[in-house]
């Protein structure tokens, strides 16, 4: 029997049996004596949820979702799995037992368990039976019971691609139904200079998968940086839908010339068990250094002009102001700020309609003049309607194309032109008769 388990998790498990026993005591015997055990009574099934109801790859975690369904008491239980020799295994949370209604209105007790299993290789296999036994109370004498459930066919399909899949070094196989990234730096990294340090720290969340499943930490190299990579995290989050793997990847980042550098996007690619195609997501690109000015020019005193400067500069905004007056200031231009453009550009790499959205709200809190400006174009007000329905609508409806949709905010809009100031202040002796 192959576990993921290791040693520690096996002695937690061990010394977490009496606790747990405690806690089963109310469902092992809530039920009265019958007189007899019936076929029927005790019932155990065995079901694999296949993603997308395809035959799984090798490596990709299919869950056995294990079903007992009771009605004689419970004085003591043991499940015994079968070998799953060409699986590694683990379970996920503890099991579960309830009290539940049949259809015929008889009381009964139900048990269920969770184990994510993933085939080495591709195969025709069979899931053996799970076997539960019971010791119950019949006709007021103590009696051990075997509930088996049936073999199930568990076919594992090869890859056929030319390029991945689970048997290739690179790029590393990652099955999941959801795959999301947060890139986070502190201190923003367009603001060190040489000698100053940053650090980066890179959460990649997998839905549909456990911890141990995920790549490790990617290379981060690029000329002109010193990088220090620091510990991984791994841990598996169980949700109601299945189990959530995330990581944890971190550096410390010292840039080693002036210069602005460029730090490349970081592509990972990840199969969609839902769809059962391969999709791309990606550290997002960077830049270090070149954000704020030299703090010391800033602290020089200003330079003293000349006279002759001054005049000629005197002069000529005296020149500035009558054109000013003659033609009008014109209007002004607006633009999105860079950090706002870098997440809606993040987003649509990674084809998130989702987090397209929050990028959006956030763009337009910050800059509502050029909201008014984005509303206000019918294009653009159909593309925002056609997103909404996307991430809040029905599922399936069709998400509007990101990459376009972030070029086109990414341009400048002429901003309101200002109100005369006859409409912004008010008479000084009341309102005008």
């Amino acid at each position: 029997m192959v576990s993921v388990f290791g040693v520690s998790e096996r002695r937690a498990l061990t010394r977490a049996l009496p606790r747990a026993l405690i806690l089963l005591a109310p469902f092992l015997a809530p039920l009265p004596a019958r007189a007899e055990i019936e076929p029927g009574d005790l019932t155990l099934t065995v079901t694999a949820e296949l993603n997308g109801n395809s035959a799984p790859f090798p490596r990709e975690m299919v869950l056995l979702k294990i079903h007992g369904v009771y009605k004689q008491p419970i004085l003591l239980e043991e499940v015994v799995q079968p070998s799953l020799a060409n699986f590694s295994w683990t379970q996920l949370g503890r099991d579960h037992w309830s009290r539940t209604k049949l259809p015929d209105g008889q009381s009964a007790i139900a048990f269920d368990r969770t184990v994510a299993v993933f085939p080495h290789h591709a195969g025709q296999f069979t899931i053996e039976p799970f076997v539960h036994k019971l010791t119950v109370n019949d006709v007021g004498e103590r009696r051990v019971v075997e509930v088996r459930s049936k073999p199930i066919p568990f076919p594992v399909a090869p890859w056929t691609e030319p390029t991945g899949g689970p048997d290739a070094k690179e790029p590393w196989w990652l099955p999941a139904k959801d795959v999301a990234i947060t890139d986070s730096w502190s201190p923003d990294p367009e603001t060190i200079k040489v000698g100053e340090t940053t650090r980066r720290i890179v959460t990649l969340e997998a839905q549909g998968m456990v911890a141990e499943g995920l790549p490790p930490r990617p290379v981060m190299r690029t000329r002109g940086i010193i990088t220090f990579a620091g510990p991984v995290t791994r841990e598996t989050l169980l949700t109601p839908s299945g189990p959530v793997a995330r990581a944890t990847y971190q550096w410390d980042v010292k840039p080693g010339v002036p210069e602005i550098i460029p730090l490349d996007a970081i592509a990972i690619p990840w199969f969609d068990t839902n769809t059962r195609t391969m999709r791309e997501t990606e550290i997002p690109a960077r830049q270090i250094g070149g954000g704020l000015p030299d703090h010391e020019t800033e602290r020089a005193p200003p330079a003293i002009p000349s006279p002759l400067v001054v005049a000629a500069s005197a002069l000529a905004a005296f020149g500035l102001g009558l054109a000013l007056i003659g033609f009008g200031l014109g209007r002004p231009r607006l633009r999105l700020s860079s950090a706002a453009l870098r997440s809606l550009r993040a987003a649509a790499r990674a084809g998130d309609p989702a987090g397209f959205r929050a990028a959006l709200d956030a763009a337009q809190r910050d800059a509502p003049d050029l909201a008014r400006t984005w509303r206000a174009r019918p294009d653009l007000a159909a593309a925002f309607a056609a997103l909404d329905r996307a991430v809040f609508g029905a599922a399936g409806a069709p998400v509007p194309d990101l990459r376009a949709l972030a070029q086109a905010l990414s341009g400048a809009a002429p901003g309101e032109a200002a109100a005369p100031a006859a409409d912004r202040l008010a008479p000084l002796d009341g309102p005008i008769r």
